[in-house]
This record gives structure tokens, C-alpha cells and sequence, in this order.
């Protein structure tokens, strides 16, 4: 009896924020909120501050390192300080969610969520596979296209303490950077309704601002830093590389044929790039981490999301060195987008609050 005692005061700040969510939430989405969010609060239950973990060298060294990057967050970047990764929960995975997309087989449309709070999303997170799986085949029934990943973080938008789990122990130090950052960029901005954007840009900030981490913990000469920039090089070279894909696949999808004749190209032309693939791996890459897609089932719900996360080209990268590669600028003005309630096109929000007259004069050119 102690043990549940303990469990419900020590959650108690979780329990009522839960609480208020969820009489708001219940009308709108149901069970699925009910379900997620009582297992979110048996994790957080869990949770122990960082400071409680055992003496253990390496538990140390790992809590070490979170408490400078959250540091490094704040103070260089500007991104929100909260109690985000300041408690651990261990757990029997290696990570946390999985998450269901889905689309169109013959055109990249996302089949999409709605939620109060967070808007719309091209995505659905489940904490227990199996239900992951169900959503998945009720998906697959309508015709879509369905892609099933697991996930090993995600931004509460400020409503919970987001935890460190037991699996990003193991994380190399750019990893765990990329990360964080990446999440704490969406507790500090997150404009409801524009997934795309969002995603973006905390892809963008998360690999910077982890690139400016490890330039100054560990030198631009250290081993740590020419390794993450092998790692860098061929997730450039892979998303380069889908991205060409995803392309020649939209062309397909805009001609005028049968649908059916279109969805017997569709699966050609994914064959012949994963055969090019293969054929030209060691020349495109560095390391042994994307093999794997050489011999992957690939549809347009997987296709899909790279294009949530990089199909704004080179945009941000533009307006980041235009900006004089200050990433703190870059993020106080995408703050003031939500702040000031800007509506419209993001982007363009973006550049004018980056730039102000000079960009407004030019129509928010499209970078």
C-alpha cells in the first residue's frame, strides 16, 4: 500500500495536469487519448531525478552530459529552460513509441490526424506496439499506404516533464545533442496546425545547434567532431538520394494514366532505385548505416516522411546564412512567429521576422 500511496502524490503534479487535458481532450478523441495518456503517466510515475541515478562512472558521465547541453540550449541557443531531462525512467525497449503514418498509394497525400491543442498531424503515436499494429491494418483496408517506426522522443508542448529514457545511454554524444535540442526546440515554438514547418525547423536546429555543441566541447580537429561529420555526410547523402526518388515518383503520379498502370511504375521505379542503391552504396557513403534500404519494403507512407522533414530544400539553411549563421537569431525569430501570432505562410513569417522591411519589401522571397 505505501508503494501506491507514493505513486499517486509523487504524480500528483502530472495527475492533474492529465486531468484538465483530458476533460478537455475526452470529446474530441476518446479512448485513443484515455489509453496514451494513463500509459504516458505509469512512465512518468516512474520518472527519478538525474541526480538519484546510481554512482555507477558511466550513469554519471551521461548525466553529465545532458545537464551541458541543456546548458549549452539555454545559454547559446536561447531555447527554452524548463524541466524537460531532468528525471529518468528506465525502460525494457530501445524506444519509446510507435508511431503510425500513412498515404495515398498513387500520390504523396498524408492521411491525417486531428487534435485539439497540437492541430493536425500526418501521424500517430501509440506506446504499445500491438495497438500501433491494429491502426496499421484498419489503414491498410482503406487502400493507404501504411508505415509503422518506432520513436525515441517526443516534445509534450510543455504539458508534462518529458523524461530521459534508459536506451539513450548508449547514445554517441552528437546523437543525445541532435536530440535534445531537436526536442526542446518544440517545447520552445510549435505553431498548431503546421506540422510540416515545425518539423523543419526542429530537424534543422537539433543538427546545428548538436554540429555547434560538439564543435565546442570537443574542437573542430577532435576525432568526435570529424566522426559526426562522416555521420552528417551520409544522412545528407541518403536524404539526397530519397529525395530524388520521392521526385521521380511525384512526376509519375502527375501524368495522365491509369491508376493501376501508375502503381505498376511506381513499384519499377522503387525496384531500379534500390538496385542503384546497392550497386552504388560504396560510393556514396561512408559508413555501413543505410544498407538496410537496399533491401526495405518502400511505399509513400515511408516516402512521405522525408518529405515532411526536407522537402523545403535548402530554405532554412539559406536563411541561417544569411542570418550570419546565428542560430539563436534564427530561433528568437521563429519564436516571435508564435508570439505574435503570425498567420499565413510560415516561411515567409520566418524571413520577415529575421529580416523585417528588407524581406517584406521582397515579397518573402522563396528561398
Amino acid at each position: 500500500m505505501k508503494n501506491h500511496v507514493f505513486f499517486a502524490w509523487s504524480a500528483l503534479p502530472a495527475l492533474v495536469a492529465f486531468v484538465l487535458i483530458f476533460i478537455t481532450l475526452l470529446c474530441f478523441s476518446g479512448c485513443y487519448t484515455l489509453k496514451q495518456g494513463f500509459i504516458l503517466l505509469g512512465y512518468l510515475s516512474k520518472a527519478i531525478p538525474l541526480e538519484k541515478l546510481s554512482t555507477d562512472p558511466a550513469e554519471r558521465r551521461f548525466v553529465e552530459r545532458v545537464e551541458d547541453i541543456r546548458r549549452f540550449s539555454k545559454e547559446e541557443l536561447g531555447l527554452k529552460q524548463n524541466k524537460n531531462y531532468t528525471t529518468y525512467v528506465s525502460i525494457d525497449r530501445d524506444y519509446l513509441a510507435a508511431v503510425v503514418s500513412a498515404a495515398q498509394p498513387d500520390a504523396f497525400v498524408s492521411y491525417e490526424w486531428h487534435f485539439p491543442l497540437v492541430g493536425t498531424v500526418p501521424y500517430k503515436g501509440f506506446f504499445k506496439a500491438e495497438d500501433a499494429r491494429a491502426e496499421a491494418e484498419q489503414l491498410k483496408k482503406k487502400g493507404l499506404d501504411v508505415w509503422v517506426r518506432g520513436v525515441d522522443a517526443f516534445s509534450a508542448l510543455g504539458w508534462f516533464k518529458d523524461p530521459l529514457y534508459s536506451y539513450m545511454k548508449n547514445y554517441p554524444t552528437y546523437h543525445l545533442a541532435d536530440l535534445l535540442i531537436h526536442e526542446q526546440l518544440h517545447a520552445t515554438v510549435y505553431l498548431p496546425g503546421q506540422s510540416q514547418f515545425n518539423e523543419e525547423l526542429a530537424e534543422f536546429v537539433g543538427g546545428e545547434g548538436a554540429r555547434l555543441y560538439m564543435e565546442k566541447t570537443f574542437g573542430g580537429d577532435s576525432p568526435e567532431y570529424r566522426a559526426m561529420l562522416d555521420d552528417k555526410a551520409d544522412s545528407a547523402a541518403f536524404v539526397s538520394f530519397i529525395c530524388g526518388l520521392t521526385a521521380e515518383l511525384d512526376a509519375l503520379y502527375q501524368e495522365a494514366r491509369p491508376r493501376e498502370e501508375k502503381l505498376r511504375e511506381k513499384e519499377r521505379v522503387i525496384a531500379r532505385a534500390q538496385e542503384q542503391f546497392a550497386a552504388e552504396y560504396e560510393q556514396r557513403f561512408r559508413g555501413e548505416n543505410y544498407r538496410f534500404f537496399s533491401s526495405m519494403t518502400i511505399n509513400n507512407a515511408y516516402l512521405e516522411l522525408y518529405r515532411l522533414y526536407y522537402s523545403g530544400g535548402d530554405y532554412l539553411a539559406s536563411l541561417y546564412e544569411r542570418s550570419g549563421k546565428d542560430l539563436r537569431r534564427l530561433i528568437a525569430a521563429a519564436v516571435s512567429i508564435k508570439r505574435n501570432g503570425k498567420s499565413g505562410d510560415p516561411r515567409t513569417a520566418l524571413e520577415a521576422a529575421l529580416f523585417g522591411s528588407e524581406s517584406e519589401a521582397a515579397g518573402g522571397r522563396n528561398l
